[in-house]
């Protein structure tokens, strides 16, 4: 897996978050129990998307987490870097030092053109975009929840 499981669990999270047009905040225990994460681990992703100026958050009964921006204005690749941060795209998959044009290792021709694909495209989709694709096609977030 590329993406580490905390932002796999982000990713999920904030689409979660996108989705609920109607509520100001969301409890992290609803998002916890309605993507069966696990509630600590998740408060954790959360706390690190709020540090990061992408959700903002609220204590108390009425309170949980809400986008910090519009949706369309957050891309996938926002999230990703607040988590994992930006080495997915210019470190070397196989984690070899000075990896480069001037000294490549095996995987690098094949890496580096992914990396470079993977990169515009989160940068070019949008938590708006991705949320209407799973309205849209009814796609799933969780176990059999849409």
């Amino acid at each position: 897996m590329v993406l580490s499981k905390a932002c796999s669990y982000g990713l999920l999270a904030t689409l979660y978050v996108a989705r609920k047009k109607d509520s100001q905040y969301i409890s992290i225990r609803e998002i916890s129990d309605d993507l069966n994460i696990s509630f600590h681990f998740l408060t954790k992703i959360l706390q690190t998307l709020t540090e990061n100026g992408l959700l903002v958050s609220l204590r108390g009964p009425k309170g949980g987490v809400a986008l910090a921006k519009n949706p369309q204005e957050v891309t996938l690749l926002d999230i990703i870097i607040a988590i994992d941060g930006g080495e997915l795209f210019t470190e070397c998959i196989l984690g070899l030092p000075g990896c480069g044009v001037a000294k490549p290792c095996p995987m690098h021709e094949y890496w580096s053109e992914v990396r470079q694909h993977l990169q515009e495209n989160f940068g070019s989709k949008s938590l708006s975009d991705v949320s209407e694709r799973i309205d849209e096609f009814k796609l799933r977030l969780s176990h059999g929840l849409f």
